[in-house]
């Protein structure tokens, strides 16, 4: 159904038409307007359950509580209040919980910002919990629906982000599938080991040392087949709903004749997508890669798109402070593989919301004809 809505309150219905068993959520800008849709939702009668925690950290003890019991659980979140998880996101992938946890991405303190950038999801990229980026409102709602699907068949907890104010406050037209439509999609969650008073069993249970790399090798590897899955749950939403993005896990923007690449995540390449379309006006070889899934890295596929280009850039939200920037180090590993590696230059922007304009990113694919560089922008 087509309707003109801001995303936090798109993706708050696509959660609803989900039917998850709970939700559980502590308000923080800038994805305040989600959780209070959600809670709208309940009081109406159309969402199950809805709990008010006293902080971030209940809430995810409501989602491990509530997945290992066998239900659908969802979150929302940002900056300080994903931090505030970051002990039972590991928990949470460790004992292979499925949950799903929206991030209206933000900046983390000090100093103190509620604008967007990727610091506060790419922090928790080791956590074992997989990470979608949406480019636009619309695969925000998409993602969402998948995201369920795809962390319920893999056995793994899911972030998906959506970047602060730029998507999560943006009011665009939307096509919001119904519930009928999404449960053809979505089946209702059957799980294999849950908690059960008749069968009492124990998870996270205590692990010695000669068994606990083992469990982290597993989930390491896990996380890795998932790919697989995420593809095929993107293809399977392609064909009823019929939007695709890539392939599932990339996209690539006229990059099959491109000489030069620009790869960057969420909302900021939809504007690297326009400033290759002017340059190419002008004559330019030059293209977009956008990674729709960070965790598992699908360092395969970018290897592939890359291989044989003069210049690649990576444009990211996010920076290691004292090393590389995250994303650009695993583009870095990714390109060891391709048989004629291009040129890598890295690029860190928009932190704190820092404006990151159509016409600077046209200039990072002009940096890039001039040889490797790092900078900020």
């Amino acid at each position: 159904m087509k309707k003109t809505l801001e995303g936090s309150i798109a993706v708050a219905e696509a959660i609803k038409n989900c039917e998850p068993d709970v939700a559980a959520c502590y308000p923080i800008t800038p994805s305040t307007h989600i959780g209070e849709h959600l809670s709208e939702f309940f009081a109406n009668g159309e969402l199950k359950s809805y709990v008010n925690t006293e902080a971030e950290i209940s809430s995810i003890a409501a989602l491990i509580g509530a997945s290992a019991a066998g239900g659908r659980a969802i979150s929302v979140t940002s900056s300080q209040g994903l931090a505030y998880m970051h002990e039972s996101l590991f928990c949470a992938a460790g004992m292979r919980l499925p949950m799903l946890i929206v991030v209206g991405n933000r900046s983390l303190s000090a100093p103190l910002s509620i604008w967007n950038d990727w610091q506060d999801s790419i922090a928790e990229r080791d956590s074992g919990c997989m990470q979608f980026y949406a480019e636009n409102n619309q695969e925000a709602v998409d993602l969402a629906i998948q995201a369920f699907k795809i962390s319920e068949a893999v056995n793994l907890p899911a972030i998906l982000g959506m970047d602060g104010f730029y998507l999560t406050h943006s009011v665009e037209p939307l096509d919001i599938p119904e519930i009928t439509e999404v449960q053809k999609f979505l089946p209702k969650r059957v799980s294999a080991v849950k908690l059960d008073t008749k069968n009492p069993l124990t998870m996270g249970a205590y692990a010695f040392p000669q068994y606990y790399q083992g469990f982290r090798q597993d989930l390491h590897k896990d996380l890795l087949s998932a790919k697989t899955t995420i593809k095929n749950v993107h293809n399977e939403f392609a064909k009823q709903f019929g939007r695709k993005y890539g392939n599932g896990l990339i996209e690539e923007y006229n990059t099959k004749d491109a000489e030069y690449i620009l790869i960057s995540m969420g909302s900021a390449a939809g504007n690297a997508k326009d400033a290759a379309d002017e340059l190419r006006t002008a004559g330019e070889k030059v293209g977009v890669l956008r990674i729709r899934c960070y965790r598992p890295f699908p360092s395969e596929d970018i290897a592939k798109a890359l291989d044989g280009k003069k210049g690649v850039g990576v444009f990211e939200k996010a920076y290691s402070m004292g090393a590389v920037p995250p994303v650009y180090a695993d583009v870095s590993e990714a390109i060891t593989n391709c048989k004629s590696r291009p040129q890598l230059s890295s690029f860190v922007g928009g932190l704190g919301g820092k404006d990151v304009t159509v016409d600077s990113l046209k200039i990072l694919f002009g940096k890039l004809k001039k040889g490797v560089c790092k900078e900020w922008v």
